[in-house]
């Protein structure tokens, strides 16, 4: 089954996420086959906090890969105008 999850990046105490496609079998951090975006909780900077491919993540979803809840309320905010 192929799922679209967070894999944690970055240090302790300033974590980063990739939103990457994986198999649900394989551990969060180990291989993916293909990384839609990105996730900052605390940009600092001119960093932006969410960045999502939608065409891809799209295409995913449309080929019956599971988004996870928490990456659904990624993809919202990042929909969502400022």
């Amino acid at each position: 089954m192929v799922v679209i999850r967070l894999a944690r990046m970055g240090t302790k105490h300033a974590p980063k996420y990739r939103i990457t496609v994986a198999d649900s079998r394989r551990y969060v951090t180990s291989k993916y086959i293909e990384v839609l975006g990105y996730y900052i909780p605390t940009p600092k900077g001119k960093d932006t906090k969410v960045v999502v491919n939608m065409e891809k993540y799209n295409s995913w979803v449309s080929k019956g890969a599971q988004p996870t809840d928490r990456v659904k309320h990624v993809v919202k905010m990042a929909q969502t105008p400022k």
